[in-house]
């Protein structure tokens, strides 16, 4: 496990307390009850918005969330190297860029399973907000432009992705989505055609990379069941939806890394939010009912 408080990618406060939040509520348990071992690195310094530069306002605090995201980019490239699966608790979604650098300076370009309400691939020149939360998969492609490049990772960490759980996606993310390697499933083509042929479409679609790395965002769930996230938006999985899927992603047996993140305790109801984000981990790492 590695704690990546980062909230300056996004513009409500709180998230930076994600990390603690999942550990309370028994992460670490509950894997070592899978018969997994399970080492807590800690978490990686990242910086509080009050004494940080803001920067361009069109991708807000980006040298400083690089930072960040570079040493969680160590610590997963050590991890992968030496065997572990990385488990990344996040923060806001601008953690991911240092996630996927890691593993791909381990292995190469990988592939990404974006289970997402949102996109994630706003550049700046297309950002409503300049929130670099909002950036992470296109910086991760390789497309959000040379603001984002750095030492710390290859320019291009992810060959291809595919999002699942889509439903709010800007004008820019539309376009550039169909000149870039992703496949999309929004909640109308699940609720069509169901989680199950959705996600083995989507995995089938990642085969064949280096690595298989999923990005779960929790605000993917229904705000009725995830409610503590800074960007809900209605009309998202179901808890047995978000069950199902992550199931199916331990099925496939081809996780390598994995990161929850946009859990935020004070927009939560009793930690509920970051209990089921224990609860979906503990799924995706091979927990079943029978």
């Amino acid at each position: 496990m590695i704690g990546a408080g980062l909230d300056l990618g996004q513009g409500r406060r709180g998230v930076d307390m994600g990390p603690s939040a999942i550990r309370y509520a028994g992460l670490q348990e509950r894997i070592a009850g899978l018969g997994r071992g399970c080492v807590d690195w800690g978490d990686v310094e990242a910086s509080v918005a009050e004494a940080t530069e803001v920067g361009d306002p069109s991708a807000r605090y980006l040298e400083s969330i690089k930072r960040s995201c570079g040493r969680v980019a160590d610590l997963v490239a050590d991890a992968r190297v030496n065997g572990f699966l990385p488990l990344v608790l996040g923060g806001d979604h601008s953690v991911a860029m240092g996630t996927l650098g890691g593993m791909a300076r381990a292995a190469g370009p990988g592939a990404a399973l974006w289970i997402d309400a949102h996109g994630d691939l706003n550049r700046p020149a297309t950002s409503p907000s300049g929130n670099v939360h909002g950036m992470p998969l296109a910086a991760a492609l390789g497309v959000a432009g040379d603001a984002f490049a750095t030492d710390a990772w290859p320019a291009q960490s992810v060959s291809r992705a595919a999002l699942f759980g889509v439903r709010s996606l800007d004008a820019g993310e539309r376009e550039l989505l169909e000149r870039v390697d992703v496949l999309v499933f929004t909640m109308s083509d699940i609720d069509r055609q169901g989680v199950e042929p959705c996600m083995h479409a989507a995995l089938e679609h990642l085969e064949g990379a280096p690595f298989l790395h999923v990005s779960l965002d929790l605000d993917v769930v229904d705000p009725a069941a995830a409610p503590g996230v800074g960007t809900p938006v209605r009309g998202g999985l179901s808890y047995r939806e978000a069950h199902l899927a992550l199931e199916l992603v331990a099925e496939s047996a081809r996780l390598d890394s994995l990161e929850l993140v946009e859990v935020n305790p004070i927009l939560d109801r009793e930690n509920q939010t970051a209990a089921l984000a224990v609860d979906l981990a503990a799924s995706a790492l091979g927990a079943r009912i029978l």
